[in-house]
């Protein structure tokens, strides 16, 4: 598999990921859908300037479209599990200091 390969799959996976339609990202892009859908089928590259239009309009970073786009997304989703177990701990201790200070001032 190619550069063109890789970077068109993983453009296509998060651009579906986002929830984006091929004509709406072409727009955030400032691109034709052609010329979207060439990339995304790996028959052209981009430019540099395109790559950080791309990754602003998906509001990802630069690297994850050359990167194997499952591990990202699986890490992705392993980062948002663990901040909600934090963040439900932390509400608990919350809970636990206030009613400590209310049974203190009683």
């Amino acid at each position: 598999m190619n550069i063109k390969t890789i970077f068109g799959e993983n453009l296509k996976f998060y651009r579906k990921t986002k929830g984006l339609s091929q004509e709406q990202l072409s727009e955030k892009a400032d691109i034709s859908v052609k010329h979207l859908s060439s990339i995304e089928r790996g028959l052209t590259f981009v430019s540099s300037d395109l790559l950080e239009k791309l990754a602003l309009a998906l509001d990802i970073p630069e690297f994850y479209f050359f990167v194997n786009k499952r591990e990202i997304f699986y890490n992705e989703i392993m980062l948002s599990s663990i901040d909600n177990i934090i963040e439900n701990q932390l509400n608990r201790t919350i809970n636990d200091i206030k009613l400590e200070i209310r049974h203190n001032k009683n």
